[in-house]
């Protein structure tokens, strides 16, 4: 169980670094599913996926795009 805690720990760490960041809390998504909990997953990931193409390209990757071009 204690991994769970961690894990926990480190996620709301890794959120508010989002947020300092200034990126999107949806880019980060966790959430507990068995193994045995196929389907669940698959439905999990396409709301996911869903949700980041609704979001966009990252503005920290367009900024580095663009330091780069420069």
């Amino acid at each position: 169980m204690y991994g769970n805690y961690a894990t926990d720990k480190r996620l709301r760490f890794l959120k508010q670094l989002l947020a300092f960041s200034g990126l999107e809390e949806g880019r980060l998504r966790s959430k507990w599913i068995s193994s045995a909990e196929g389907p669940e997953f698959a439905s999990e990931m396409r709301e996911f996926i869903e949700n980041l193409k609704t979001l966009g390209p990252s503005r920290l990757r367009k900024a580095r795009s663009e330091k780069i071009a420069a």
